[in-house]
């Protein structure tokens, strides 16, 4: 099929099911499995959930549109779009936010995807088999702090994202994502079907689908806004970089909504798998982020099947943080090839070389040089912090306003015109929430961020 106006030398996903393997994998990371149970727990439950999905619909899903929508017209890295689409005027910088961001959310999202692998071998060797959660809890710190194991796990991890972005878009990328992603879905499922069919699963089931909004302080409303921001991974030029990827033959709209589902149907079965086996169990479904590598380890040991099920579970966590980094890695990547005229096979060996010191310095904030802050922040936790509040939410308002009030309906019109056409209404709608809504949604993240209120 003939994909118009692409240079030759650029490579493009070669199928719609590629299209959407590539960015749902984006998409579903470590904030799914990881991030998403916890903070559903500590809001919660339910009415977390539902205010949630909302603002998944009404912020996340037109932001995401605008992404694709930027990087397919530009056919560029996340610099050179804006670059392209607005010569000569400063919005070329809000791209080297987008640089910057995956730089440092990559240095300490490889470190926790390290951790994982090591917990795929503790449950191999079944090093959680009678530990008390004291003693789990004890198991974590001790790991996280030593200088060598986390740094060995969290260079493996990164040498596998390098393998597969080194291929290329279509061999690489787009080959690897429709495996991975099958599988990730197949491991959760068997989760889901393990942890519902436990003793005392209903009222893990009842806590994740019946909202009491009691419970739902003005945080929680706050922190589903910024989570529905982080989970489909806007903001830091990935989904840019994968839009310049995308033939004009697909449709924007229907990728952007299908790849909008399938992270918020993941992250739910994340939950699902999470939440009966934790009532199940008597456990406080707000433990915080030690849920997953403290928590749910003293809940496998007790679970018939638990051995079994303990490597799903940190299997599906490394295959949901792969499905992410090799994103992330590409938008550094792709900004090496086409801006500073690097070959891809050295682009990605000098960005993983970069990105992996950085993380390395991550690691070693959690234990050796744990007493070295800034503002009271370790680097991994000052990394974390500053993509979080600031860099994800400044690009996700840029391109908010770029293709709200800097491009005009009728470049909106022509993009989304290329493989579909969108009624006036539903343009008409999206206009007016990337002009008005979404600017001011993510102001409020950012300045709650921030700490202003």
């Amino acid at each position: 099929m003939k994909l118009d106006k692409i240079p030759p030398v650029r490579d493009v996903f070669s199928s719609k099911m590629g299209v959407i393997a590539a960015a749902a994998g984006s998409a579903v990371g470590l904030g799914n499995i990881w991030k998403f149970p916890y903070i559903t727990g500590v809001y919660g439950g339910a009415a977390f959930l539902f205010v949630y999905l909302g603002f998944i619909a009404l912020i996340g899903l037109p932001i995401m549109l605008s992404e694709f929508m930027i990087g397919r017209k530009s056919r560029s890295n996340v610099f050179g779009a804006f670059k392209n689409l607005a010569p000569n005027s400063p919005w070329k910088y809000v791209g080297l936010l987008g640089v910057a961001a995956a730089v440092m959310i990559l240095s300490f999202y490889g470190v926790v995807a390290g951790w994982s692998i090591d917990y795929i071998v503790k449950s191999v060797t079944d090093s959680f088999a009678s530990k008390s959660p004291a003693e789990l809890g004890s198991m974590f710190t001790q790991f996280i702090e030593k200088p060598g194991l986390p740094i060995f796990y969290q260079l493996l991890f990164m040498l596998m994202t390098m393998a597969i972005v080194i291929i290329g878009v279509k061999d690489g990328i787009e080959k690897y994502a429709k495996i991975l992603m099958p599988v990730l879905i197949v491991i959760i499922i068997i989760l889901d079907i393990r942890a519902i069919t436990l003793d005392g699963a209903k009222e893990g089931l009842y806590f994740l689908f019946h909202p009491d909004f009691s419970k739902l302080t003005a945080d929680g409303v706050l922190s589903a806004l910024g989570h529905a921001f982080f989970s489909l991974s806007l903001g830091m030029g990935t989904l840019i970089t994968y839009g310049s990827y995308i033939g004009n033959q697909n449709n924007l709209a229907k990728i952007a909504l299908q790849v909008t589902v399938a992270d918020t149907l993941i992250a739910i079965l994340a939950g699902i798998a999470i939440f009966p086996a934790v009532f199940a169990f008597g456990i406080e479904p707000s433990s915080g982020p030690g849920l997953v590598f403290i928590t749910l380890p003293n809940v496998f040991q007790q679970m018939p099947g638990g051995f079994f099920f303990s490597i799903l579970f940190f299997l599906l966590l490394t295959v949901a943080a792969l499905t992410s980094s090799i994103s992330i890695l590409e938008v550094v990547v792709a900004y090496f090839r086409e801006e500073l005229k690097i070959k891809r096979t050295l682009a990605t060996i000098l960005a993983t070389v970069m990105i992996s010191i950085v993380g390395v310095f991550c690691s070693l904030s959690m234990g050796l040089f744990k007493e070295q802050t800034l503002f009271g922040l370790n680097l991994f936790d000052l990394l974390d912090w500053i993509s979080a509040n600031m860099l994800l939410p400044l690009g996700g308002l840029f391109i908010s306003l770029f293709i709200g009030w800097y491009w005009g309906r009728k470049s909106i019109e022509e993009e989304l015109a290329k493989g579909s056409k969108l009624s006036r209404g539903l343009i008409t709608a999206f206009i007016f929430v990337l002009k008005f809504i979404a600017p001011g949604a993510i102001a409020i993240v950012f300045l709650n961020g921030l700490g202003v209120f």
